[in-house]
């Protein structure tokens, strides 16, 4: 079975096709950025597209990650021409689902659009303004697009020229007055840094839209996946506090959750769940993390030197490029540092997922899960140097 999130995406699906007045913001845009296998794509599929569908809107879903090596742009306008398609032709899925949950009467034969749609999103085609008007005006309901892994649509004149299309759809619908509909537009993307770059950039599209952070599972997951798992593990169930707090060591992801009940599984009978799980998820964790501790180390003791400087100033970058930093960075490696060398090595990181910029001039550590990898490394390479270990110096 699915864990479902009902009441987080109820609430999201009013606050988009519903909006109080703080929150029509969300009509510029919307971006959820959060770090992977936390459960972002599972909650859009099963929680929040049928929540905002049964509120009668009409919901196109496209994942950039589901075919890497694709154009993201076409990707996109495929998801939407399939959508349309659907619309038009009698008894399909999203059709019946659309007349169910609204008043407007679609017609025996569906919808009937103005334009060819194999044309949609072609350089002599309509543009997806035209084709998105006519969709609402036909409606008379809402109509989202979920644009999963958005990030990847970067790096591309194609996928630039799409966002800037889409944010022209935005604003030609969402500004006419008495429009029967909006267009909502939401992106997700487990790259925090380049998935916050989209609306805080000056040059991108949806600068100014909304970023918010994708929340994490908690504590009623928990109660859940410990219900789910009593009939395996019986006496080794671990309690749900213990548990909690594994479950965040390991970055809240539920498939190292899943691993570690699989190893309290295989304990022998008796054995205190609770005494044993900390120490798994410990385990599970570092292993987790170590992955990308792995990247800063492959760019080199500069970035080494830079990220932990970022980790110990709070994410204020601005302190990283004055003569003290710049000294401290030149004894870690050996050699005199420029600040142009930081700079590039900030941009390597970033585009590595490993930084983002919270800020114009601010950075910070992408993950924070990393983050705290990181410095509890550095602690304890410290304590190696200063002649102590870290069990001594916890039994001082």
């Amino acid at each position: 079975m699915t864990f479902r999130r009902t009441s987080l995406a109820q609430e999201m699906a009013q606050q988009l096709l519903q909006p109080s007045f703080l929150d029509t913001s969300l009509r510029s845009g919307l971006f959820l950025s959060g770090q992977r296998r936390v459960g972002k794509t599972t909650f859009l599929a099963t929680d929040l597209i049928p929540a905002l569908e049964d509120r009668g809107a009409i919901v196109i879903y496209v994942d950039l990650w589901s075919q890497p090596q694709a154009n993201p742009a076409d990707l996109v306008h495929d998801a939407i021409r399939k959508s349309l398609n659907e619309l038009q032709t009698p008894g399909s899925g999203i059709l019946q689902k659309l007349r169910r949950v609204s008043s407007i009467e679609a017609g025996a034969a569906g919808f009937k659009f103005g334009f060819k749609l194999a044309d949609v999103g072609k350089e002599w085609g309509v543009s997806l303004a035209h084709a998105f008007t006519e969709l609402i005006d036909k409606s008379k309901t809402n109509v989202v697009l979920i644009v999963d892994e958005v990030q990847h649509a970067l790096g591309s004149a194609e996928g630039d020229n799409m966002l800037h299309a889409l944010k022209a759809t935005r604003d030609a619908i969402n500004t006419r007055p008495g429009t029967p509909g909006y267009f909502l537009f939401i992106g997700t993307g487990s790259h925090r840094a380049r998935v916050q770059e989209l609306s805080l950039k000056g040059n991108q599209a949806f600068n100014g839209a909304v970023t918010h952070e994708f929340p994490v599972l908690g504590r009623d997951f928990i109660e859940y996946v410990l219900q789910q798992v009593k009939p395996q593990l019986g006496s080794k169930v671990p309690s749900i506090p213990v548990t909690e707090d594994a479950f965040k060591t390991m970055g809240s992801r539920p498939e190292e959750l899943m691993k570690a009940l699989n190893i309290l599984r295989r304990l022998p009978l008796g054995a205190n769940s609770d005494e044993h799980l900390p120490t798994i998820a410990q385990s599970l964790g570092a292993a987790a993390a170590d992955v990308e501790l792995q990247k800063i180390e492959a760019l080199g003791p500069l970035a080494e030197a830079v990220f932990s400087r970022i980790c110990s100033i709070g994410g204020n970058v601005k302190g990283g490029f004055t003569a003290d930093a710049l000294k401290e960075y030149s004894v870690k490696t050996g050699r005199e540092v420029t600040a142009q060398e930081v700079q590039s090595v900030i941009g390597l990181m970033t585009s590595a997922n490993l930084l983002m910029r919270v800020s114009h001039g601010h950075y910070g550590v992408t993950d924070s899960f990393v983050e705290k990898a990181w410095v509890t490394r550095l602690q304890a390479d410290s304590l190696l140097r200063s002649g102590a270990s870290p069990d001594k110096e916890a039994t001082a």
